[in-house]
């Protein structure tokens, strides 16, 4: 169990001090995440703290390649009216 960063990350260190294993690693293109130390914050956090603060959405995917933050969800919700 282990989530992963994937090309788009924009190395904002963002997720870095957050993450609770210090498992997120500099390394370009991009930041990565060491599986041996990514618990997912399942033992800490309700949520993964990385994919929590990541500002760009789809970087950070699960064990199955689905983002954590997928395209659209952090849009503003569209105004009506």
């Amino acid at each position: 169990m282990a989530l992963e960063i994937i090309a788009g990350c924009v190395n904002c260190w963002a997720c870095v001090s957050l993450c609770p294993h210090q498992a997120i690693i500099e390394a370009q293109p991009h930041f990565l995440i060491d599986p041996l130390r990514c618990t997912e914050c399942v033992d800490a956090h309700a949520t993964p703290q990385c994919a929590a603060i990541c500002p760009v959405e789809g970087v950070i995917v699960d064990e199955l390649g689905e983002p954590l933050n997928p395209p659209g969800s952090l849009s503003p919700p569209a105004r009506v009216g």
